[in-house]
């Protein structure tokens, strides 16, 4: 499930690290751990396992609100910020996620700034009907995927490289086994349903270097990448799994979180009812007909509610 938080604050202009992602997991493990010890103990030091992995099945996005980049501090410009959480739990959980949260005072914190700030409302975003489909998400917080090399370490991918697919798809799959518990059996034939492709804008993806637990004897550098978006084609679970546990590594520390912003489906069914015009005669039938023929997704007056996204051109959200 996903829940909406807006966050208030007493104080205007707070200073954040612009490596919060590390605090920021702390303080919503500190909040859930006082209405529920056992949920976030299990969740910080067990999680749910899989093949010799573990998984937390949860994720949070980046801060959303304005702020201007002081040194290594992020201030910002007013005193409201909005943050998306997301728990593979059922749906039935709802209600109580929603008063673990709710007025709740969450702090972001390292050894030279505090941001406090208490949680004002909790909107609780509800899945939509989903079956065999093909959705485009859209990262919330970098996404981070990497290979182990010869000494240990790992060595990040960009959403260019050419395992980056195959990588997330497989990091999709072992989440599934592990929510689902299904046998590798299964889990080849869920794979041969799985087609997973980035979509590129006209500049390629950002890099963002990011540091977790900074200043301490544990600190490390992750780097993950976003301003791009990812086509998914996969059963409703997998992408179930994807919109709340998040993809690629590090998830429960804010990286991976992704929404979706189209469904493709949608796209075909409002050319199908005439809600536009097609500049050309082709017929649109299918979405392989707009997958093979992008130039059919420019409609006559409506050129400039459009931008061009990798090898399709998509309507501007708020535009179907």
């Amino acid at each position: 499930m996903r829940f909406h938080l807006t966050l208030t604050s007493s104080q205007k202009c707070q200073s954040i690290t612009l490596n919060y992602q590390y605090p920021l997991s702390a303080a919503i493990y500190k909040i859930i751990q006082r209405a529920d010890e056992a949920y976030a103990a299990f969740l910080h030091n067990e999680g749910y396992r899989h093949g010799g992995k573990t998984f937390k099945l949860f994720t949070f996005s980046d801060l959303r609100t304005p702020f201007d980049i002081m040194g290594d501090r992020m201030v910002m410009r007013t005193n409201t910020a909005s943050l998306t959480i997301c728990f593979h739990v059922p749906d039935a959980s709802e209600n109580f996620i929603k008063g673990l949260f709710m007025n709740q005072q969450l702090d972001i914190a390292d050894s030279r700034d505090k941001a406090s700030f208490i949680v004002q409302q909790v909107i609780a975003e509800k899945m939509p009907e989903l079956q065999q489909e093909t959705v485009l998400l859209q990262p919330m917080s970098p996404v981070v995927v990497g290979l182990k090399n010869e000494r240990g370490n790992y060595d990040y991918l960009s959403p260019e490289d050419e395992d980056f697919a195959a990588l997330v798809c497989n990091n999709l799959l072992e989440k599934c086994a592990t929510a689902a518990d299904v046998n590798e059996e299964t889990l080849e034939e869920i794979r041969k349903t799985i087609h997973l492709q980035p979509v590129f804008f006209k500049q390629p993806p950002r890099h963002r270097l990011l540091t977790i637990k900074a200043g301490t004897a544990a600190q490390t550098s992750v780097r993950g990448y976003d301003k791009f978006r990812i086509r998914l084609q996969a059963p409703a679970d997998v992408i179930a799994i994807a919109l709340d546990a998040g993809i690629g590594m590090h998830n429960a520390l804010g990286m991976g979180c992704v929404e979706m912003i189209v469904k493709f489906r949608r796209v075909q069914q409002k050319i199908k009812k005439g809600y536009y015009e097609p500049i050309k005669n082709e017929q649109i039938t299918s979405v392989i007909d707009v997958v093979k023929q992008p130039q059919n997704l420019f409609y006559a007056g409506v050129r400039r509610t459009h931008r061009y996204v990798g090898q399709y051109h998509l309507p501007l959200p708020g535009y179907f």
